[in-house]
């Protein structure tokens, strides 16, 4: 798949199949995270990979999902993501500003894992002094946002946005994603007069 397959063919999936990932595959993925651009390259991001079933059942418990369908949205016992890669920041590197450096690692795992038909859902609602705790992370990591990984047992789709961006699912249980249309965010050379 070319990088620009991936980046059109990837949607947040939040049901997946009982089928393990191999430690390999996903060492590449951080592999691809840690090439993703830094801002002064101060490089501050750790990454701490989840694949065992205790660890993963607890991240499970201490993440939400999507808000506005929830908990329809949830994955259901047995569509639970089958490993984590946990994005953190070390603040003795940088101290804050370091979400840009996420973002672009973030993206470079899902589309690696995009890549591997692999599916993806970048999380951010954390119960962070829990997981910290849980895996008794040096007080110097901060968690910024989680990748959840596992083959998709799901095909969400998108569409032009109407007169919302909240997802959805239909009448089938398939889930929608309204993502602006381009006509309505793009400008070229300048805007126009009102």
């Amino acid at each position: 798949m070319n990088i620009n397959d991936a980046i059109m063919n990837r949607r947040s999936i939040r049901k997946f199949k009982q089928i393990k990932i191999d430690r390999e595959t996903l060492v590449s993925f951080v592999q691809a995270a840690r090439l993703a651009p830094s801002a002064a390259n101060l490089q501050p991001l750790k990454f701490l990979i989840v694949d065992e079933k205790e660890c993963v059942d607890k991240v499970f418990e201490l993440v939400k999902w999507l808000g506005y369908i929830a908990p329809h949205g949830n994955p259901k016992k047995g569509e639970e993501p089958v490993a984590y890669i946990v994005i953190l920041a070390d603040t003795n590197i940088r101290k804050s500003g370091y979400q840009h450096d996420a973002g672009a690692a973030a993206q470079n795992i899902m589309l690696a894992a995009m890549g591997e038909r692999i599916g993806s859902c970048w999380i951010g609602s954390i119960e962070r002094d829990s997981m910290k705790k849980f895996f008794n992370m040096p007080e110097n990591l901060e968690v910024d946002t989680l990748i959840a990984l596992g083959y998709p047992a799901e095909e969400p789709v998108v569409e032009d946005y109407k007169d919302t961006i909240k997802n959805y699912k239909d009448e089938n249980g398939v889930l929608h994603t309204p993502k602006r249309k381009l006509e309505d965010i793009l400008f070229i050379n300048k805007f126009p007069k009102p």
